[in-house]
């Protein structure tokens, strides 16, 4: 009889079958990620091909190699770590289906959330976006800022609540799922250690390739990394370290880093640019100047926002700002008016004060008014509260004083923050009538400041005229593929700023004021309209986000051919009757972020002629190069870096400056 041998089906254990697929969800949630937040850098920034704005870019192998192993070490790290501390959270149900499927909602899904969020707020802004940045925007104040920038909150929620919804319902199938998986990523505590010492080694050579570095630099997982390891070898506590950008090349010693304060004369570069610094001269509180003769009423608008290019601009064949080119072609206008800084805070600051950072009000227009007996009056669509404008600049002096923080009642947004309250210009006219509307109020010159909101993001009030033809664009909807009617909006409300300018000086001409009126039309700032490639401002130094306009009425007045918002205090008293004549600026010194760490610097010369320094990078751009060379590696002779030198010795003196009036008084 023949026997015949049945084998069995072959088979695996069921530990090693049923611990496989757990040996992929760390690797895969690791992968997943980093292809999401790389798809959206590539699409922002053009990493490996170079985007519109972007001056690096991926293209050399070493370049790409330690890129890639930057980023994935980084993320690797982060999220084993967040795989170890959930799977211990989850306890003896650590061998779990369920611990596998809260570690890939919660760290994967929640680091996508993360990167989908900044790429959001970052899809108004630039990649020159940093805190300090952002809490500029929110005039100093962190808690505005973030109020300002996710205004779009119910999105938020109802994405929140989405997620919420998804994970109950997938968490009533993962519970049904009760088999043992094996702990696939526990490690010994020497290879433990040596993975975390090798991250930092390759970050450290990443950042030695300037490229790799900036690419990498655009990373959730590389900048947390980096963060912890900025403060673990930051030595002398000052703030820089081996893993900052700059880096600190003198770690044991806290008065040399790269923003240090450079000490003029003492032999020492502290902040390592530009050498030591040579100062002449003093910060003195000069008072207030006379005006002599007939005393002119004097007028300062600031319209929000507002580009240079506005003025006599045709759309439609129709003149943009009828007002405004009739107000320069019989008065005065600067050929070329540049804001210090992009935000209205700082822009405003420097206005009134003269001063780039001013510490207080010892020197302003409404002391110089007062001092000669004017009457002054605020009249702002926005809250002068905001970023302590109102203090450094002395507007609580004034006689009359209405803003938006007063008014908040009729505000033109929902939003109650001190960053967003804006009033729209006719309320303010309104106000203007009730106090100022009669002959007799106008019994002794006054001092009038307006501020008008109109062109502010998102470019539409509910009270503003349809000047241009055509609906505005929802807020919702204002993004790149919606280029042009974002514009034609922003266009509209320029033509209704100018509509009421034009009101207000008809109601000058009815009160017969305004013969012996000066009117002074000036911009905090510009904006960028997707032209240069963002949209807003105070994250460029160029033409559309910096370049204003600066008009007066009174025709002869002598305008340098450059001049920058600090240089208008003097102009305007000087037009106003007063002796305040200052040699005229060469060019007007900019920055972005604030004065003592700012991420750029640059200056504008009457020609046009830029010059830009990334104190991040490390680098000059140069309009006449066109193009980012490292500092370090221009020929001393070379007029890059003559051009870098004599920028970075101008914020040496700018800083300088302020610390001098910081000092207290001598008694």
């Amino acid at each position: 009889m023949q026997v015949e041998t049945a084998l069995p089906p072959l088979a695996l254990p069921r530990r090693v079958s049923r611990a496989w697929p757990a040996r992929l969800t760390l690797p895969a949630v690791i992968l997943v990620t980093l292809l999401a937040e790389l798809a959206l850098a590539e699409r922002k920034y053009g990493l490996f091909g170079g985007g519109f704005g972007q001056s690096q870019a991926l293209d050399a192998p070493l370049e790409i190699a330690a890129f890639a192993a930057a980023i994935l070490a980084c993320q690797a790290l982060l999220l084993w770590l967040a795989y170890r501390l959930i799977r211990r959270l989850h306890g003896q149900k650590g061998d779990s289906p369920l611990f596998h499927f809260n570690f890939a909602f919660f760290a994967g899904g929640g680091a996508i959330a993360i990167v989908l969020a900044k790429y959001q707020a970052l899809a108004f802004f630039s990649d020159a976006m940093s805190f300090q940045i952002i809490r500029n925007l929110g005039g100093g104040s962190l808690v505005d800022a973030l109020l300002y920038v996710l205004s779009d909150a119910g999105l938020i929620l109802i994405g929140a609540g989405g997620a919420a919804a998804f994970y109950l319902a997938a968490l009533l199938f993962a519970r049904r799922a009760s088999a043992a998986l094996a702990d696939n990523y526990r490690l010994d505590r020497r290879t433990a250690l040596a993975c975390c010492l090798a991250v930092p080694a390759l970050l450290f050579a990443a950042n030695r390739v300037p490229d790799a570095r900036a690419a990498a630099a655009r990373f959730d997982g590389v900048i947390a990394i980096s963060t912890l390891l900025e403060q673990a070898t930051d030595f002398d506590r000052d703030g820089w370290s081996f893993f900052s950008y700059p880096l600190d090349r003198q770690p044991f010693d806290p008065a040399r880093h790269p923003y240090a304060l450079d000490i003029p004369g003492d032999g020492i570069d502290q902040d390592g640019f530009g050498g030591d610094f040579a100062f002449a001269g003093s910060a003195p509180a000069a008072p207030p100047p006379v005006i002599a003769g007939p005393r002119p009423n004097v007028v300062l608008i600031v319209l929000e926002s507002t580009r240079a290019d506005a003025i006599g601009r045709r759309i439609d064949g129709r003149p943009l700002t009828p007002t405004l080119d009739a107000l320069a072609a019989h008065g005065s206008a600067a050929r070329a008016a540049y804001s210090h800084v992009g935000f209205t805070t700082f822009s405003l600051q420097s206005l009134f004060t003269g001063e780039l950072a001013p510490v207080d009000d010892r020197q302003s227009l409404v002391r110089d008014f007062l001092a000669n007996g004017y009457r002054v009056g605020i009249f702002s669509g926005q809250g002068e509260d905001f970023g302590g404008t109102a203090e450094r600049t002395g507007m609580r002096r004034a006689q009359i004083y209405v803003d938006a923080a007063g008014l908040s009642a009729e505000r033109a947004y929902g939003s109650g923050a001190l960053s967003s309250l804006a009033v729209d210009g006719r309320i303010l006219l309104r106000e203007f009538d009730r106090r100022l509307g009669r002959r007799e109020a106008w019994t002794q010159p006054h001092f009038l400041y307006f501020n008008l909101q109109s062109a502010h993001f998102p470019y539409y009030e509910p009270m503003m005229d349809r000047v241009l033809p055509g609906e505005p664009i929802p807020r919702g909807q204002i993004g790149a593929a919606n280029r042009d009617w974002t514009e034609r909006t922003y266009w509209n409300a320029i033509a209704y700023n100018d509509r009421l300018i034009g009101a207000l000086i008809g109601r000058l001409r009815r009160l017969g004021v305004l013969d012996n009126t000066l009117v002074v039309v000036t911009a905090d700032h510009g904006e960028s309209l997707f032209d240069d490639g963002f949209l807003g401002h105070g994250h460029m130094l160029n033409e559309q986000q910096t370049r204003i306009p600066f008009i007066l009425s009174r025709a002869g007045v002598a305008i340098p051919p450059v001049i920058g918002l600090a240089d208008m205090r003097t102009l305007i008293l000087s037009a106003a009757g007063a002796d305040a004549r200052e040699a005229p600026a060469q060019s007007v010194f900019q920055y972005l972020g604030s004065l003592d760490r700012p991420g750029s610097i640059g200056s504008v010369d009457a020609a046009g002629n830029r010059t830009v320094f990334s104190l991040f990078e490390e680098s000059v751009w140069t309009s006449r190069s066109g193009r980012w060379q490292r500092y370090d590696g221009l020929p001393a002779a070379s007029a890059e870096r003559r051009a870098a030198d004599a920028l970075i010795g101008e914020w040496a003196r700018q800083r300088w400056l302020r610390h001098l009036r910081e000092q207290p008084a001598p008694r």
